[in-house]
């Protein structure tokens, strides 16, 4: 059943994420000759008006087929042309995409949240005596507001920054209204009692403001968990052999699910944990097509900037045609890529 849901919320993911594109090249007055929901050979096939809709057989992907997006033919030149059209509907055509991935993540982290009866927060309540650190340093009353640089909007945040800091951290906490800073602040996780890094945090009421206000916290934190993964990756503390892609991504949700169901006993705290895990997948989908790679995104969004640039200044942008070059070598190497994984994956399972 988790197997299942995980390749529904694979397709619907990536439906969203076109259809995102679609409705904004619509709403620009761009004509789209083709909207896809996955990659390969055509099971459905459906023309309307000027679009071809179409289901394709490989879930890994799908396309908005815009007029002139990798510039019009030599001697024709197309109103509607993806081409012809300003710099900032071009963006706002690139980004839909990755904004609805965003939002469905948002959307599926705050259905989640509406049974919550409360949050905890980031605020110190109590801090345990003896601890190393507790003298000229963490308070009860003190509100965490950030460590080494990254906002701590909740106590999921200070253990995720606690858990990758070294020996000692900077961190600002908010007392008395004003911000303290505690410099080469060392903290220790191990406790006898039960309070990791020797304190407990307080609660708020799950109100509606609350849930919408955590979500967005929630939403938040995929992204930066997301950077995080990306970071560790460049720096090379995990390699490419630890990466999952869709093959190890299903199975990795239908082992959670599993589990969740044998140690609760309810296929509806399974499903929940799963949709959480869907919600990260989604907003990990939105940054991951943001980053500047050709024939991602973000890729096309670079082309858009160099090329309002170089009309601004040179009065002259690259030509459609070698940039279509570049996004074309980008897919082949993305494809390669996403190979590799996969094959990684299924070896994985063997």
């Amino acid at each position: 059943m988790y197997i299942i849901i995980a390749i529904l919320a694979f397709g619907l993911l990536i439906a969203i994420h076109e259809f995102g594109h679609f409705v904004a090249a619509k709403l620009c007055r761009v004509q789209v000759n083709e909207f896809s929901i996955g990659m390969g050979p055509a099971i459905f096939k459906k023309q309307a008006g000027e679009t071809l809709y179409s289901l394709r057989w490989l879930p890994i992907g799908g396309y908005c087929a815009m007029e002139g997006e990798d510039g019009d033919e030599e001697g024709k030149v197309n109103p509607r042309s993806f081409a012809v059209k300003p710099a900032w509907q071009k963006m706002i055509i690139l980004v839909a995409g990755a904004a609805m991935n965003f939002l469905v993540g948002f959307v599926i982290v705050a259905v989640i949240y509406s049974s919550a009866a409360g949050f905890v927060t980031n605020q110190v309540v109590e801090t345990v005596e003896g601890f190393k650190y507790a003298e000229n340093g963490i308070e009860p009353g003190d509100v965490i507001y950030s460590i080494d640089g990254h906002r701590v909007f909740y106590s999921s945040d200070f253990y995720t920054y606690m858990g990758r800091a070294g020996a000692t951290v900077d961190m600002v906490v908010i007392r008395d209204g004003e911000k303290v800073e505690l410099k080469d602040y060392g903290l220790k996780p191990e406790d006898p009692d039960g309070y990791r890094y020797g304190v407990s945090f307080g609660t708020v009421e799950a109100t509606l403001w609350q849930k919408l206000r955590y979500s967005g916290y929630t939403s938040w934190n995929f992204v930066r968990i997301v950077w995080m993964g990306l970071s560790d990756l460049v720096r090379g503390v995990i390699g490419i052999d630890e990466m999952s892609g869709v093959v190890g991504i299903v199975g990795a949700i239908n082992d959670i699910g599993n589990e969740v169901e044998e140690q609760t006993q309810s296929v509806g705290a399974a499903i929940q944990e799963v949709m959480y895990l869907v919600a990260f997948i989604a907003v990990n989908l939105a940054v991951m097509n943001l980053l500047p790679i050709p024939a991602l995104d973000g890729g096309r969004l670079l082309f858009v900037v160099i090329n309002a640039f170089s009309a601004l200044i040179f009065k002259k942008t690259i030509d459609p045609k070698y940039e279509g070059y570049v996004h074309a070598a980008g897919m082949v190497v993305l494809l390669g890529f996403m190979a590799y994984v996969m094959v990684s994956d299924i070896l994985k399972f063997i």
